[in-house]
């Protein structure tokens, strides 16, 4: 194909160009469809190059990139075998053409490119665009919230402010990356060599990536030897650091002008680097995690790679390499740059191994709570009958309390110390109560899920799932087959002794129906029970993960005034006990204040809220049946109510156990995929040994997970 000869340049004017000069434009560069729109808005385009002020030029570069935009292709103007481009490919092709075919016009745009190079600066879009911005987790939460609340400052002066101006939405990440590197690199070389005086916007933008790289290296060297990552990496000294080596590499890299060998030494010291990240990383699993830790080892990771990305740039050979390396940087800056305006993005980032890291704990706890053999499992109902005993004077207590004239803040204070010290009065005997259960056992069975081959993953789910269900009723039938019992009787007593029922005929009257399992927020108050005790597990979690993470038992097995006291290896003992009790202390102390405040709560934004816990439910109900009597049990009100009691223990389970397996399935990776062959195999277990669900076999070696101890909730 010939090249078309040139028309008589045009100068560049701010007036428009007439009906001809766009006609004749049209028949030169287009003679086969000289009515393409595309030729006639670039035309008009060429025509209206700004020469002075960076916000026209700019402005005429977004014009510019929104004609490059258009879906409209440019194909197969002058040459009908012209090969099939995209739509952007073929502007890019015609906007080649005509550069080379105007003298005058590629004149115009290369000193508005070397303008707009020279009065930008690219250090921040380099160095700081699409990395985490502050010190820590909750300081760059505050400063994204802060950003999308209030509007920004122009920067007109620097092309972080030109790449989202270019690009203001996410999906445009993905058109950039289909651009043709060859075409940008052949369009750059005829716009790109500025006649002298004026700077040539290569050089420019060079010594952004350069100044880029020495600036990473120094703040990335101040985190990764800061002390609490210091402490993670002991394997590692501190003059042996290659945080240290890394800001010394990287002045060589830019005092010799990013030669082949210094960049090669930068490669190794980054590798070095990732190393001690791993380092620190592993001990995490071990030491307890923090959000603000997982966060800088998170910006360390992408300054790293930020830095390998522009050192591909300085060493890729000019032309079409060194345009791909390019655009693959770019690319990653404007993701980045997109993602990281969002909170929830960082969340999500930034908080999952803390997640994994609580769910883990919790799953420690729930290896007590399921039984294998038959001893275990009357173990378990003995145990969850002491915890239905101390629910009872729980119970009681709790209607004590809510017949007094206290304040509501008192009222709410008085119900959780009530609840807390009930169930860590459970946790302390050795007792238990059913509806903990699910959010633990629930983080174990996640690990059975997430851990070894997709095989062996699938047998240790279908052994492990009918553990967990018959344990959980045992614990149900523990609780339950005490709670009435011993309220009822708790009722009889304090009738005998002071001559009245425990409660008023109206008070078990109202609380009969308050429990209906339809014509009342029974089941409703239930659901969000459960999300209560699951919210408790998580709490438990993150106090085992804090103690840990502060080592707070090193911290009291050398107190000097414990020591005094206890002597060492009393201080040592209460410390070990500490870290043993610290997930259900906080998880029970937790839940008792969560069940307090939710109808606190509600009262005071104007909204009926209130909780069912299936234990509390039963001694509540055996408390009104003793006020009653016999034969009002029997009346179609009260076997409502018992009804919703069934439903809300349904409930309870469901909603927390539902909860926590979610949770810890995402924790840990495990793809959603794998959840219908699961199902399926457990679905096959049940009919083929339904029995196995609810009681255990005759005759079972102890497995793996075993209750060791007397669990505590």
């Amino acid at each position: 194909m010939t090249a078309p000869a040139p028309v008589q340049p045009t100068p560049v004017r701010s007036t428009g160009p007439s009906a001809r000069e766009v006609d004749a434009f049209c028949v030169q560069y287009a003679p086969r469809a000289p009515g393409n729109p595309a030729v006639r808005d670039l035309y008009r385009l060429l025509c209206d190059v700004p020469e002075g002020g960076l916000e026209a030029r700019l402005e005429w570069v977004e014009r510019w990139m929104l004609w490059l935009h258009e879906r409209i292709p440019a194909h197969a103007l002058v040459d009908a075998d012209e090969p099939p481009l995209s739509a952007a490919d073929s502007r890019l092709t015609l906007m080649v053409r005509v550069m080379e075919g105007e003298s005058a016009m590629r004149a115009a745009v290369t000193r508005l490119v070397s303008a707009v190079c020279d009065g930008s600066r690219g250090l921040k879009l380099f160095a700081q665009v699409g990395l985490p911005a502050g010190q820590g987790f909750f300081s760059e939460a505050s400063d994204r919230l802060a950003r999308s609340l209030l509007p920004a400052p122009p920067e007109p002066g620097k092309l972080s402010e030109l790449l989202l101006r270019l690009f203001p939405v996410p999906a445009d990440a993905d058109w950039l990356a289909s651009l043709s590197p060859a075409l940008l690199a052949k369009l750059a070389s005829l716009v790109g060599d500025a006649r002298p005086p004026e700077p040539v916007p290569a050089a420019r933008v060079r010594a952004d990536m350069l100044d880029a790289l020495l600036l990473l290296a120094v703040q990335t060297a101040g985190l990764g030897t800061a002390e609490d990552v210091r402490d993670r990496s002991p394997e590692t000294s501190f003059r042996g650091s290659p945080f240290l080596r890394l800001r010394l590499v990287c002045d060589a890299v830019l005092a010799r002008d990013a030669a082949q060998d210094t960049l090669k030494d930068l490669s190794t010291c980054v590798a070095d680097c990732r190393q001690v990240v791993s380092s620190v990383s592993r001990h995490l699993e071990e030491a307890g995690v923090s959000v603000d830790l997982v966060y800088r080892l998170e910006r360390i990771r992408r300054s790293l790679e930020r830095m390998e990305a522009i050192a591909r740039v300085l060493g890729a050979p000019r032309g079409e390499p060194r345009w791909r390396e390019a655009m693959t940087l770019l690319v990653d800056l404007l993701r980045r740059a997109h993602a990281d305006r969002s909170v929830m993005e960082l969340a999500k980032r930034n908080v999952r191994m803390l997640a994994r890291k609580i769910i883990e704990r919790a799953g420690h706890s729930g290896e007590h709570y399921i039984t294998s053999t038959r001893t275990e499992f009357h173990a378990m109902v003995h145990s969850a009958a002491g915890g239905g005993l101390v629910t009872a004077v729980a119970v009681a207590m709790k209607l004590v309390l809510s017949g007094l004239a206290l304040a509501p803040f008192f009222l709410a204070l008085g119900t959780g110390l009530n609840y807390a010290l009930g169930f860590v009065l459970i946790q302390v005997l050795g007792f238990t109560l059913a509806t903990k259960q699910p959010s633990v056992t629930a983080a174990t069975l996640a690990g059975a899920v997430g851990e070894g081959a997709r095989g062996e993953r699938l047998a240790s789910l279908v052994e492990l799932i009918p553990r967990i269900t018959r344990s959980q009723l045992a614990a149900f039938a523990g609780n339950l087959g005490v709670v009435a019992p011993a309220a009822l009787a708790l009722a009889l007593v304090y009738q005998g002794v002071t001559g009245h029922t425990f409660l008023t005929p109206a008070k078990a009257h109202a609380m009969v129906a308050s429990m209906h399992p339809w014509k009342s927020g029974t089941l409703v108050f239930a659901a969000l029970t459960g999300v209560l005790l699951w919210l408790s597990s998580v709490a438990g979690g993150w106090l085992e993960n804090f103690v840990v993470y502060r080592r707070l038992p090193e911290a009291l097995a050398h107190h000097r005034v414990l020591r005094r006291l206890l002597g060492e290896a009393g201080a040592s003992r209460l410390a070990s006990g500490f870290q043993h009790a610290a997930s259900g202390l906080g998880g029970n102390v937790t839940l008792g204040f969560l069940l307090a405040l939710v109808p606190v709560v509600g009262k005071f934004f104007g909204v009926t809220l209130d909780v069912r816990h299936v234990t509390f439910v039963l001694g509540s109900l055996a408390l009104a049946g003793g006020t009653l009597g016999a034969g009002a049990v029997l009346q179609p009100d009260f076997l409502a109510a018992l009804a919703g009691m069934a439903l809300t223990g349904l409930l309870n389970f469901t909603v927390s156990f539902s909860l926590a397996l979610g949770v810890a399935l995402r924790a840990r990776d495990v793809p959603t995929r794998e959840a219908l062959p699961f199902l399926r195999a457990v679905a096959a277990h049940l009919v083929k040994a339904p029995r196995s669900f609810l009681l255990p076999p005759r005759d079972t070696a102890p497995d793996v997970l075993r209750v060791s101890a007397p669990p505590s909730p």
